[in-house]
């Protein structure tokens, strides 16, 4: 199953969080049936051929098409302004700076005594692994210790971008740079200190959209749709979800693609329905979006971290959008930095779903100890997030300079946006003595903190 391998699946952040803040969040509509897209054509004549497609399938497609894939054609502006999203890296180096610096402190506890190497999944145009890099480079142990620097992409157009910004700072300093098409592909070497960073990656893996009935976990699945007026936008699941009725399921949008259940559960869906003890407790109606991808990679990059059980052979980091639980109706579309149909021009839309950071935890345990999800609020403010603000407006030029400065660590931090939108949660390879607290800070619970003091 070529989507579990993650093909070309890397991207970042959009210019808000993917979802509707308090129903603000701009949509998009069509006018009229629109041209069919390369992508929508290989789609219709899957189903024609092989039947109702899932999820999983349908967002491999629009996203990693060797050659007509959101991520895979040069041709559509991805990242920044013209594109559909725009990173936290993008918006202030601060915040690849203070990521950099909590994986730096990560070696700074194992002793310092083993080579570095730094591996980023999805890494963009390269923005955030270069402030993390610049501040490896100025400790000068960190600096000689770093050898190897491994980039998961599959996108040849962002390797090449990748290159043109890290490339002279590694040749510089004497750092291996070197790409991957998977995690998998990278050797586990526990003689080297390995740190993880993950920014905006799992939200863009494949996942399938079960419903408990009273038969079992059912698949809702993709079909054709000679029925125009069939809903297209996803129901809620129970308990909290992402509010999305106003985002209307026209034919004007869907009149090729459709929704429809499974007509009886499958060996699939039965056995990603039990992948978690979590799902089995839902009552009849749920909805789940389930990851098996996410589940694989978050384990393969505990692997890299794991070495014996007596100590550990890596930290990593992972940034992205949802929470500490499963959602059933997260799944959503951006095009030009709005909100617009799933099915809306197939291959030429960023699609994204939130990550249930629970299903990560579930696959790492025996590995990796998990700390968080905390906000990105919290964590960019207990790294020293205004520290070190104030010490780039101490060198600003000017007034306009300082007030830039500030407005995009505002963003970063924003509780009504990315600041408590984006979670970060960390991994440390399992060894035999439990990290202490200052190796998990930030991830501390300062409430148990000060009942411990009493």
């Amino acid at each position: 199953m070529t989507w579990a391998r993650n093909r070309g699946l890397l991207r970042s952040a959009t210019q808000w969080p993917r979802r509707p803040q308090n129903g603000t969040a701009r949509r998009y509509y069509g006018t009229g049936l629109e041209h069919i897209t390369a992508v929508e054509k290989i789609l219709l004549d899957t189903i024609k051929a092989t039947g109702p497609i899932s999820y999983a399938q349908y967002m491999q497609m629009c996203l990693s098409h060797p050659t007509a894939g959101y991520y895979m054609n040069p041709s559509n502006a991805v990242l920044g302004s013209r594109g559909d999203f725009i990173t936290s890296p993008e918006i202030s180096q601060v915040f690849g700076e203070l990521l950099g610096v909590w994986l730096l402190s990560q070696w700074m506890h194992a002793g310092q005594a083993r080579k570095i190497r730094l591996v980023e999944l999805g890494p963009g145009r390269g923005t955030l692994m270069h402030d993390m890099l610049r501040v490896f480079s100025q400790f000068p142990a960190a600096r000689s210790a770093t050898e190897e620097i491994h980039l998961v992409e599959t996108s040849p157009a962002m390797r090449s971008t990748q290159e043109a910004k890290l490339g002279p700072l590694a040749q510089s300093n004497g750092w291996n740079l070197s790409w991957r098409d998977a995690v998998d592909d990278i050797p586990h070497d526990a003689s080297k200190f390995t740190l993880v960073v993950a920014h905006e990656f799992f939200d863009a893996l494949p996942f399938h959209l079960l419903q408990k009935t009273e038969r079992g976990w059912q698949e809702l699945l993709i079909a054709s749709g000679p029925d125009h007026t069939a809903p297209t936008t996803l129901k809620g699941a129970a308990g909290p979800s992402l509010d999305f009725s106003s985002v209307s399921s026209t034919a004007t949008l869907a009149a090729r693609l459709r929704q429809v259940l499974s007509p009886t559960p499958t060996a699939s869906s039965t056995l990603l329905g039990l992948s978690s003890p979590r799902f089995q407790k839902l009552p009849v109606g749920s909805r789940v979006e389930v990851s098996p991808g996410s589940f694989k990679i978050a384990r393969q990059v505990a692997e890299l971290l794991h070495e014996d059980g007596v100590r550990s052979a890596g930290s990593a980091l992972i940034v992205d959008y949802g929470g500490d639980r499963a959602y059933g109706n997260s799944f959503r579309a951006f095009k030009y930095h709005k909100i617009v149909d799933v099915f809306h021009r197939p291959g030429e839309c960023d699609l994204t779903v939130n990550v249930d950071f629970a299903y990560l935890q579930e696959a790492v345990t025996d590995l990796a100890s998990h700390h968080g999800p905390i906000t990105q609020a919290l964590f960019l403010h207990r790294m020293g997030l205004q520290a070190r603000v104030n010490a780039l407006k101490a060198t600003a030029k000017d007034d306009d300079r300082k007030k830039q400065i500030d407005h995009a660590a505002s963003r970063l931090v924003d509780p009504t946006g990315m600041g408590s939108q984006y979670k970060v949660m960390a991994l440390m390879g399992k060894r035999e003595a439990e990290p202490t607290e200052e190796e998990r800070w930030p991830f501390v619970d300062l409430r148990e903190q000060s009942k411990s003091k009493r």
